[in-house]
């Protein structure tokens, strides 16, 4: 079984290879930026009184100004690249800040 902090190292030094701060729990307030963390356990397995196997699920929000942000390909890539399980989850205009906001669900184990 990979551990916690492995699964979540490798993400995350992906994601500081993108053209934008990026952020472990916590937003700021420079744009465009990316925010991810992981949220709960999706399911685990259980042998010989130990965990065997677990998968962790989380989300990614990316804020920007700009139309057709290339970092959304590449956090899309990113993903693919860890094989990371993942859906786009929603797309909105924010009006009271003028950002497009971006928000992926993940799995990995």
């Amino acid at each position: 079984m990979k551990s916690l902090q492995t699964m979540l190292t490798a993400l995350y030094t992906d994601f500081t290879d993108l053209s934008c701060p990026v952020t472990h729990y916590r937003r700021i307030s420079k744009y465009p930026y990316l925010v991810w963390a992981e949220d709960r356990e999706a399911y685990s397995f259980s042998g010989n009184n130990h965990k065997q196997e677990q998968a962790i699920t989380g989300y990614i929000d990316y804020f920007t100004r700009t139309e057709f942000d290339p970092v959304v390909d590449q956090v899309q890539e990113i993903l693919n690249k860890q094989n990371v399980a993942w859906s786009l989850d929603a797309v909105d205009y924010e009006d009271s800040t003028n950002l497009i906001h971006y928000r992926w669900l993940w799995e990995t184990r």
